[in-house]
């Protein structure tokens, strides 16, 4: 039954490909894989919706390896059936922005082990593990409604531990996670400017930018 669903699925993505969308992900959005059809983000939700949910439909789309496939598997997982363990291996297998944001914000920040998952990947020294703990902290202090202030405080520290890395997609997510903290109340955009301002004056050129733009979208709030 999983293999039918998974080899109608890849036949459903590929006769909805497109070359031009297909050449355009990383020429102009810089998402950059080798294993991609050229799916719309809307043709793709139109399949998870189809789908349904199915935590084991899910891990077998995203053995498969394909970008659309494992983007849909994000979207049909079943976040209380999620283990830390594969939590762990699915942020091992980011390799573009793209897959870590969508998993991050329609999947992981949804499970019982994201908090923890945020201090542990933050010091993974691999690109997109590391963005993949702020791309969860940003969607966190989006969506987690019943996350207390110390816990946004607590993670502050991490984003200023991290922001000396120079890779622009970690640099970018510090940045979108501490404009997200700063969103959630008045405290928290205080701490979170407070975090920007010490960035800014940090002798590290990176962290000064990550400070940088981080008070410029703080101080629009």
């Amino acid at each position: 039954m999983i293999d039918s669903q998974v080899r109608g699925a890849l036949d459903w993505l590929e006769g909805h490909a497109s070359d031009e969308i297909r050449d355009a992900m990383g020429a102009r959005y810089g998402i950059h894989t080798n294993n991609a059809f050229g799916v719309s983000m809307a043709d793709m939700k139109r399949l998870a919706r189809q789908l349904g949910r199915g935590h084991e439909l899910a891990g077998a789309l995203w053995s498969t390896e394909v970008y659309e496939a494992r983007t849909v598997a994000a979207l049909v997982d079943e976040p209380a059936r999620v283990t830390s363990a594969q939590m762990d291996r699915w942020c091992r297998d980011f390799d573009n922005w793209a897959i870590c944001d969508t998993v991050c914000f329609n999947l992981f920040d949804r499970v019982p082990h994201a908090w923890p998952k945020v201090a542990k990947w933050s010091r993974r020294p691999e690109e997109f593990v590391k963005r993949g703990a702020f791309a969860l902290l940003w969607s966190l202090a989006l969506h987690d409604k019943h996350a207390m202030d110390d816990q946004f405080v607590d993670a502050l520290v991490l984003a200023e531990r991290e922001a000396v890395d120079e890779r622009p997609l970690v640099k970018k997510s510090i940045v979108m996670a501490l404009n997200a903290i700063g969103v959630r109340s008045a405290p928290l955009n205080a701490a979170a400017t407070a975090s920007a301002q010490r960035l800014s004056d940090s002798p590290s050129a990176s962290a000064r930018w990550v400070g940088r733009a981080a008070i410029s979208k703080l101080s629009r709030r």
